[in-house]
């Protein structure tokens, strides 16, 4: 008897309110996204307290349009999902809250889903023949982390960012050339009229740490060459900057990703989240997968960025393993790859 397990999944780590209805982990019935991007625009970057009072005055709203949207009702659900962490702390007691409360008022189980392994399970969405072991690279802009998925729910952190994550570069230096926010979007944007060759930016390697990450350096050094640029009264071509920026950043994720596959003899590449969006990343990943005879897995960009679809993908695997939660369930804002 074909197996068909209904995830009412919730994610609202950071500035996205979203819901979604997951069946059987791989198909998606509704995801509904409620993005507070135009209003955290004019600060320049996310603001947590009012991104905690957004997400307070959607969240019914959002779910509600869901179970819509996947005609369904709350008593065909077979479990309640939600992310609990890492994130924003207010952001994520909201979506704990809601979470709580509904499989309580319904009698469901409740699983809670670490946010970076709901990255990792996009690619399980539209991808149906993916299965572990596979090499995924995490980027988004507060994690880049390279990830060895032994198996679902398993995974070993082979690499990770020792400063800036990638997509935290992105909106800096975005930011610093008048781009504004949110910066990953439109420096790829830029990039395309400009020469990604024209600005020799540094690609940092950690001494006795192949896989893990620095984007620090390569933040400052646009910066430095912004700021030299305007006291030697040159003119800045901000399209070059972006193109050979991106580039920088590009070529040590490939490099890194690469060498990954190769040293645990993987034939499975994956990438998520928010930055695996980006057009010069994708096509870059692509060309390395083709050239070293590897399959190059990425979700659509709209499971890259934060949804709730791909809480319930992940949430249904936890499910299968038999790992819920209690009413004890907290936000941890610091949480863990692995960690329970």
């Amino acid at each position: 008897m074909e197996e068909n397990k209904l995830i009412l999944a919730i994610e609202s780590s950071c500035d996205e309110t979203a819901a979604a209805v997951v069946r059987n982990g791989r198909e998606v019935l509704s995801n509904v996204i409620s993005s507070q991007i135009d209003l955290h625009k004019l600060y320049g970057g996310v603001v947590p307290e009012i991104a905690s009072r957004k997400h307070i005055e959607r969240i019914n709203q959002v779910i509600e349009e869901a179970l819509e949207e996947g005609e369904k009702t709350l008593e065909e659900m077979d479990a309640i999902a939600v992310t609990y962490g890492p994130g924003l702390v207010g952001a994520l007691l909201v979506g704990v809250a809601e979470a709580k409360a509904i499989a309580f008022a319904t009698k469901k189980p409740l699983i809670g889903v670490h946010h970076i392994e709901g990255h990792i399970s996009a690619n399980y969405i539209e991808n149906k023949k993916l299965e572990p072991p596979f090499i995924c690279l995490v980027v988004s802009g507060g994690h880049t982390h390279l990830v060895r998925v032994a198996d679902y729910g398993t995974y070993e952190i082979l690499g990770k960012t020792r400063d800036d994550a990638a997509g935290e570069a992105f909106d800096k230096v975005a930011r610093a050339i008048g781009l504004g926010y949110p910066g990953g979007p439109k420096i790829d944007k830029l990039s395309k009229e400009g020469n990604e060759k024209a600005i020799p930016f540094p690609k940092a390697k950690v001494n006795g740490s192949p896989y893990d990450f620095s984007f620090s350096g390569l933040k400052s050094a646009v910066l430095n060459y912004i700021n030299s640029c305007e006291m030697k009264g040159e003119k800045i071509n901000e399209a070059d900057i972006a193109a050979s920026f991106q580039k920088a950043v590009i070529d040590v994720l490939v490099e890194h990703a690469m060498m990954a596959v190769r040293d645990f003899g993987s034939d499975k590449l994956a990438i998520a989240g928010g930055v695996a969006s980006n057009s010069g990343l994708r096509t870059a990943m692509e060309q390395a997968c083709v050239e070293n005879g590897i399959e190059f897995y990425h979700p659509s960009p709209i499971f890259c960025t934060d949804n709730a679809a791909m809480i319930g993908a992940a949430a249904y695997y936890e499910m299968k393993k038999g790992v819920l939660h209690g009413w004890d369930l907290n936000a941890v804002p610091n949480l863990k790859l692995g960690e329970r």
